[in-house]
């Protein structure tokens, strides 16, 4: 309709330009010529719409290009893989797919904007904490630009995060053991007596709590300061209980010497409690200060002087513990440690007074080493003794005629003399047993085992063969009193029925025992007479004689020592039975007529 419009009115025109020329005369060559004349004007109109239609036609496909090749880039950028499918399906003019398109650039710029943002916070935090880490001082501001990034893909991001989550976590270690250290760095210097946040800020001024708004450092060198830091407070703090302990103990070695009374050692306990306490339970504020050490020190000097002052009067004491020491394992003390020759030793002036006392106490270790070592002989030796004491009262219990008569305290002895004769009867092995240990005593240490100057295995050598002997003699006793009753078993036979148990304990004696009682009388006088020497041969050597001298005299002990036997005799004591029997048979024996 346009168009048609626009032809008719250039039909008109044309028209009335004719009805102009026809009016004005124009000859047909100049109707020809501006006729030409316009149509190339309308041409030339034509032309340029032609060309201003293409120029915008190109710019629109320029623009949808860019576009499209800014809407690749983002996706490519961001990582956003889904857009690439509805690109694809665009379809319409070109104004059409560029107003398709550009709500999905707008999209992706905006996203574009956020993640960078995000970039740039994982980012900087990322480098403040790198930066704590390697303790360079981190701007506020980042120098981190994310539009040089080419790839804003959330993995990309995903990436930084995990960084950065290392990165807190290393952050959150590395502060933990700052605050660790701190926490160590605190504890010692309380314990020492040191202050702590003069100590603390040398290694860095953050560490202060008192310092707000400035975290604390967590940099390698600050951790590397900070371990040196404790390992030298430990071991100051190990240097100073050394010392505190040598102290404590050279106090108590000269309150012991010295007679210190409790009051004034308890000045001092917190010097002496230490040497019962390991270095972790050493914790205690000002524990480990330098003034309590050096008062201590005072005090060490102090006595140290008052003790050289006393040096005979600790002497003696030492010897004293030496000789008690070797009295009671009955070992002979060296003689070198004679009072005589110690007292002229101080008054020569020859030897410093601690190196006397030092000799001393090794010669006082040395000794209770001894002992120590003598203990388990000693033990055996001191059963072995009372068990011959039981032996030797036994056998006078033995000899007493009156024994078992109901008089007071009867009962008692004849309870002692059961619980006797049991450990009577262990006597042989336990004198094995201690021979036996003494041999392996003596091979171990290369000399003999004295006891009180005599050596033990002679003793119990000497013992042995007593006892052999009482053995022995036993023996031949049993054997004569066979003999006897198979004489009077003959008598029997020759002059009948065997007297009445009552007749044979009569005081009176029979007239054919007094007839011809003549030969076998004296025989059993002189085993009488023999018996009677033994006994009293071996009472005597029941009792233990310590080098050669009886302890035992009138009945009573020596104080300084008790029965003790070099070599005693162990005589088997007869049952009550056996007692009844021989002295039933003694009466028989001399009651029986002997056979012509």
């Amino acid at each position: 309709m346009v168009k048609g419009e626009a032809e008719t009115t250039c039909s008109s025109l044309l028209r009335e330009l004719q009805n102009i020329w026809d009016e004005v005369g124009e000859s047909d060559a100049e109707r020809d010529k501006m006729l030409l004349q316009l149509e190339q004007e309308c041409l030339q109109v034509y032309r340029r719409k032609v060309d201003q239609a293409n120029n915008a036609r190109a710019r629109l496909q320029r623009a949808l290009a860019d576009s499209e090749a800014e809407l690749v880039s983002l996706i490519s950028r961001l990582g956003d893989r889904s857009m690439n499918s509805r690109s694809e399906e665009r379809i319409g003019t070109l104004k059409e797919q560029l107003s398709a398109i550009q709500p999905q650039l707008d999209e992706l710029r905006q996203k574009q904007e956020e993640r960078m943002r995000q970039f740039v916070d994982v980012k900087a935090n990322i480098e403040q904490i790198s930066a704590e880490v390697l303790g360079i001082i981190h701007n506020e501001s980042s120098t981190y630009s994310p539009a040089s990034e080419d790839d804003l893909s959330l993995k990309r991001l995903d990436g930084y995060h995990s960084q950065l989550q290392a990165l807190q976590m290393e952050k959150s270690e590395r502060l933990q053991k700052v605050m660790d250290y701190v926490g160590t760095v605190h504890d010692l210097c309380a314990v020492l007596g040191m202050d702590f946040f003069k100590t603390i800020t040398e290694v860095h001024p953050s560490l202060d709590d008192s310092t707000s708004g400035q975290s604390k450092s967590i940099s390698n060198d600050t951790l590397d300061k900070l371990a040196k830091t404790v390992t030298s407070l430990r071991q100051e703090k190990k240097h100073r209980i050394k010392k505190l302990q040598d102290l404590g103990t050279s106090l108590i070695e000269l309150w012991n010497l010295m007679d210190t009374p409790i009051e004034e050692q308890q000045l001092f306990y917190h010097v002496t409690c230490i040497l019962s306490m390991s270095e972790d339970e050493v914790s205690a504020p000002q524990a480990l200060a330098l003034d309590k050490i050096e008062q201590a020190e005072v005090e060490v000097e102090r006595l140290d002087a008052l003790k050289a002052s006393k040096t005979r009067e600790l002497v003696i004491k030492k010897k004293e513990e030496l000789d008690e020491i070797c009295r009671q394992a009955h070992m002979d003390a060296d003689p070198s440690t004679e009072n005589e020759k110690i007292m002229a030793i101080i008054d020569s002036g020859m030897f410093d007074p601690s190196e006397l006392l030092a000799s001393m106490d090794l010669q006082i270790s040395k000794a209770k080493e001894d002992a120590l070592s003598r203990t388990d002989i000693m033990e055996k030796v001191e059963k072995w003794m009372s068990a011959c004491e039981e032996e030797s009262w036994l056998e006078d219990y033995s000899r007493d005629q009156n024994r078992y008569n109901a008089t007071r305290g009867a009962h008692l002895n004849l309870k002692r003399a059961e619980r006797a004769r049991v450990t009577v009867n262990k006597l042989p092995a336990l004198v094995d047993s201690l021979m036996a240990k003494t041999r392996s005593w003596e091979e171990e240490y290369g000399f003999p085992f004295l006891y009180d100057g005599v050596r033990l295995l002679d003793m119990l050598e000497e013992y042995s063969l007593v006892r052999q002997e009482k053995e022995e003699e036993k023996r031949r006793a049993r054997d004569h009193k066979k003999l006897q009753e198979q004489i009077i078993t003959e008598q029997e036979t020759y002059f009948g029925t065997r007297q009445s148990p009552i007749r044979a304990v009569s005081s009176k004696k029979p007239a054919g025992a007094r007839m011809n009682g003549s030969v076998d009388m004296s025989v059993n006088r002189r085993l009488s007479l023999a018996s009677g020497m033994l006994q009293s041969s071996n009472t005597d050597m029941l009792v233990p004689r310590v080098n050669g001298v009886n302890p035992v005299r009138n009945g009573k002990e020596s104080k300084r020592d008790r029965v003790r036997p070099a070599a005693p005799a162990n005589f088997v004591a007869l049952t009550k039975e056996e007692s009844l029997s021989a002295s039933s048979m003694s009466s028989r024996d001399s009651a029986a007529p002997i056979p012509v």
